[in-house]
Formats: structure tokens, C-alpha cells, sequence
């Protein structure tokens, strides 16, 4: 498989078709998503004003790819100076992986942010370089306030297990309470989602904006008003 950084520049390539441009922003997706495949290419539908009809705004897939670029230099930088610093470590005899685990390392179906996975809607508003700054500092100790995926400081919601009580975070689903009995449980939408129809990019309008006339389960309401004001932004 090529690259990331050769299909990034196929994003580029202005001649290309729009679908096949789409295509090596997919391809990119498979080797660097933050939120998951699918919850990331939803939030960069959003971050990057991709109309449903990508000949409105080919541009827009040059928007989302560098999101996402910027975003993957950082955890290259920081995944760099972690092999440096457990290859010291087990120098000194330390081999055991100390916590908290890089974040890049997890597994999403067991981790805190496994809804993102269940429900693609549900991710956080930030900017996925934003998001990978606040994880890096978490793995060098940082102590951040609020939800530690997207800050929110907001009341928690709470979501029955059937035999007990998880809490989660209300503006990116992130698990900030665990159930009591300490196993796993799936973190299913009130109303599923449809993955064919984010792909093929319903829940947006022509113009890059969101589509007002197709809910989406629970849409990211802060993601959906930032993408208003960047667009409108774009039009003055």
C-alpha cells in the first residue's frame, strides 16, 4: 500500500477527478484516524465543509486531508520521542509499559471512547490536531479539567447498561464513569445510524453546510454551529 503522504498528494492533484480525489482521502483514513475510521471522516465532513456533491467544492478534500496531516505530524513527533523514551527505559531495566499507555495504543473497542465506534455522530468538536495535543499531554502528565477527549466540563449523561449506570460525556460520548460491574457494554444510539449515508455525505448540503432536513441520531450541536460560522465566514 502507498503512503499516507503519496495519497495526500493525490488529494491535491486539481486534474484528478473529485471521486478519485475522495478516494485517496479515504485511503488516508485507513492509516491515520484519531476518532476511527468512520467518526473521523464524519468530523471532517463537518471541519472542512464538504458538500454532498463534491464538484460544488473539490477544495473542500484538500481542507480535510490537511486536517488531518497536521494532525498525524504531531503524533508522529510525539509516538517518535515515546519509542526513544521506552528504549531508555528498557535499558534500565524498566520493560513493564508504565501508565497512562500512549493513546495510540489502545484498543477502541475496549476503550472509554468506544462509542465514537457505535455511533459515528457522537465525536468530539475539537479539531482533530487540537484533540491529539490534548492526548499528548495527557501521556506527559498534564492535568487537564473536563472530559479528557474533548474538555467539556458540562453535566454527564447518563446511559442504562440494563443492570446498572455508565456515564458519559454530553458533548462527545467519551465514557467519563464506568458501569460498577466493571465489563464491557455496547453503546448503542437511541437511533442507529446509517454508514452509507454519512459516506455518501447526506447530512450536508451542496453549499458545505449542514443539511437542516436530515437528522443524524445525536449530532454534534457545537461541531454543527463552529461549521456555520466558518462557512459564513468564508462568504463575507
Amino acid at each position: 500500500m502507498a503512503s499516507f503522504l503519496t495519497h495526500r498528494a493525490r488529494v491535491h492533484e486539481a486534474h484528478l477527478p473529485p471521486h478519485r480525489r475522495h478516494s485517496a482521502l479515504r485511503t488516508c483514513l485507513t492509516l491515520f484516524a484519531p476518532y476511527g475510521f468512520r467518526a473521523t471522516y464524519h468530523h471532517l465532513t463537518l471541519s472542512a465543509a464538504m458538500p454532498r456533491r463534491l464538484e460544488a467544492d473539490p477544495d473542500a478534500l484538500v481542507r480535510a486531508v490537511e486536517e488531518l496531516h497536521e494532525a498525524r505530524v504531531l503524533w508522529l513527533a510525539r509516538a517518535d520521542e515515546y519509542v526513544e523514551q521506552r528504549r531508555a527505559q528498557k535499558r534500565a531495566g524498566r520493560r513493564a509499559v508504565a501508565n497512562p499507555r500512549p493513546w495510540w495504543l489502545g484498543h477502541r473497542w475496549d476503550g472509554p471512547d468506544r462509542a465514537w465506534c457505535e455511533d459515528p455522530h457522537r465525536h468530539p468538536s475539537l479539531r482533530l490536531p487540537e484533540y491529539v495535543q490534548r492526548q499528548n499531554a495527557f501521556l506527559d502528565g498534564a492535568a487537564l479539567p473536563g472530559c479528557p477527549a474533548c474538555g467539556d466540563e458540562g453535566p454527564l449523561e447518563p446511559r442504562s447498561t440494563g443492570h446498572g449506570w455508565v456515564e458519559l460525556c454530553h458533548g462527545c460520548a467519551w465514557v467519563r464513569r464506568p458501569c460498577p460491574c466493571g465489563q464491557r457494554h455496547r453503546l448503542v444510539s437511541d437511533t442507529p445510524y446509517r454508514w452509507a449515508q454519512i459516506w455518501q455525505r447526506a447530512h450536508m448540503s451542496d453549499d458545505g453546510t449542514p443539511n437542516p432536513h436530515r437528522a443524524e441520531g445525536q449530532p454534534n450541536v457545537h461541531m454543527v454551529d463552529d461549521v456555520i460560522d466558518i462557512w459564513t465566514t468564508r462568504r463575507l
